[in-house]
């Protein structure tokens, strides 16, 4: 049987036909990152009990059987968890994260744990104390982050699906940069209890995989209520994939903000997203051209708000509470050195101190505060949009994957590469990013968010996209 690119919700059929036994298929995968990661560097651990747990997976779960690979920032009891740093390189978390024990609990086999952005900082991957991942499609490139481990896999053709966390683009960015479909929940939707935080207000987990339906399939999986986290919402889990229904399309209205389009988009990003729009008409769907406040304010807003947050966030890293690496132990002055200095990467030196600097005293005032006051406002100014149209598109990024190194060039990169994501973001909208064409031979993503908790709406309507752009995966 092939197995190549099989979609979680075919191997799942194909399991529950018995057609396919999960051995199976966790053995094709650990091939394929045997093969694979070499170069690419998706994954930074392998789970090495993965076939013993897929000989005894529950094939009647939800997702029995089916090898997942998890962002390293998801605290995992049985994996170590990094966050690509470092300085907890060998810690061992003595509890799972919700996340985690969801997918578990439904049957699922966590494949490995994916490189990342170190503690998430940044939109290329190349920050991580690990290594730099590589696009799949152009290995000359970068895949975008900070999530760019657990795309490049599903990319690549590494496992089955993957969880990834977003702040601002963290999830859609690489997913338009490698062809996959990257789903930012509504914030609260989906705890982020065990989740290594960066931005408390602003983290939302989420899937990335192979198609629309496997979106949906985890989501219904992750999504409720969590007593270990106050910030997730109590309120009913739709059964996502069950309630996927494209045909409702017709008639609805799309706002296209022409401040996305007067960006300078990439020649081949405009071409795809235009003729994404025109399908949109043909399928009966209406544009509405519509004002934003302009998204250089998000860009301003993100960089405090989400800085001051890490700054907050990476304070408790001072070495009280994590192993001593091996080479340390009983070297405490130079173990203390590393954790506060050479073991923080000049991206999270940066961001903790443009932070901590907008929260001291005498400046807390005049950009922390002033920055929530805009942030109110640029809320206000999305929903009272999405009062007049049911979602708003437009590409998900303005260029395609830019080579290797261009993002050490700009301290503010990940920012500026955000842009078309950070509004949705700062007001914890739900959004999507589906492939919708090649550039230069390389992917380009078309992005649809929407109110609060309109996951199934936002899905609905790129399943309806996605059968039709019909887009091909690498492999």
């Amino acid at each position: 049987m092939n197995l190549s690119n099989l979609t979680l919700v075919q191997s799942k059929k194909l399991i529950d036909q018995g057609e396919l036994k999960p051995v199976e298929l966790t053995e094709y995968y650990l091939k394929q990152i045997e093969t694979k990661n070499p170069e690419i560097n998706a994954f930074i651990t392998i789970n090495e009990k993965a076939i013993e747990e897929a000989e005894k997976a529950d094939k009647t779960k939800k997702l029995g059987g089916l090898p997942i690979a998890v962002k390293d920032a998801f605290s995992t009891r049985s994996l170590r968890t990094t966050s690509a740093s470092k300085i907890i390189d060998n810690y061992k978390p003595v509890y799972e994260s919700t996340v985690t024990s969801k997918i578990l609990d439904e049957g699922a086999i966590i494949i490995g744990k994916t490189n990342l952005d170190q503690f998430c900082h940044g939109s290329s991957t190349e920050t991580s104390a690990y290594g730099a991942t590589k696009n799949p499609w152009d290995t000359s490139r970068i895949p975008g982050g900070s999530s760019g481990g657990s795309t490049a896999a599903v990319a690549a053709d590494m496992c089955s699906a993957s969880l990834g966390t977003e702040t601002a683009g963290s999830i859609r960015l690489p997913a338009s940069w490698c062809g996959t479909v990257g789903l930012k929940p509504t914030y609260g939707r989906v705890s982020r209890y065990g989740v290594l935080a960066m931005g408390s207000s602003l983290d939302c987990p989420g899937p990335i995989t192979k198609s629309v339906e496997d979106a949906a399939l985890i989501l219904s999986t992750i999504a409720g209520k969590d007593e270990n986290d106050n910030t997730s919402v109590n309120k009913p889990v739709e059964d996502y994939l069950a309630k996927l229904d494209p045909s409702v399309f017709k008639g609805m209205k799309f706002g296209l903000p022409k401040e996305y389009m007067n960006l300078q988009l990439e020649e081949g990003v405009r071409k795809n997203t235009l003729e994404t729009i025109e399908l949109i008409k043909s399928l009966g769907g209406q544009i509405v051209d519509v004002e934003m406040m302009d998204p250089a304010y998000a860009i301003a807003v993100y960089t405090i708000v989400c800085r001051s947050e890490v700054s907050s966030n990476l304070s408790r890293y001072d070495g009280t509470r994590y192993c001593v690496p091996e080479e340390l132990k009983g070297q405490i002055a130079e173990y203390y050195e590393a954790v506060r200095g050479k073991g923080f990467g000049s991206e999270a030196k940066r961001r903790i101190m443009t932070g901590t600097f907008s929260l001291s005293s005498g400046y807390a005032d005049e950009f922390f505060k002033q920055a929530e006051k805009v942030r109110a406002l640029l809320r206000d100014d999305v929903l009272n949009i999405l009062k007049t149209v049911d979602l708003i598109i437009g590409p998900s990024t303005a260029t395609i994957a830019p080579k290797l190194g261009v993002s050490q060039l700009n301290p503010l990169f990940g920012e500026m590469a955000d842009v078309l994501a950070e509004t949705s973001s700062l007001t914890g909208l739900p959004g999507i990013s589906i492939p919708n064409g090649l550039s230069e031979g390389l992917p380009t993503g078309f992005q649809i968010f929407g109110r609060h908790f309109d996951e199934q709406l936002i899905l609905n309507v790129a399943k309806a996209l996605e059968d039709e752009l019909n887009f091909k995966s690498l492999n």
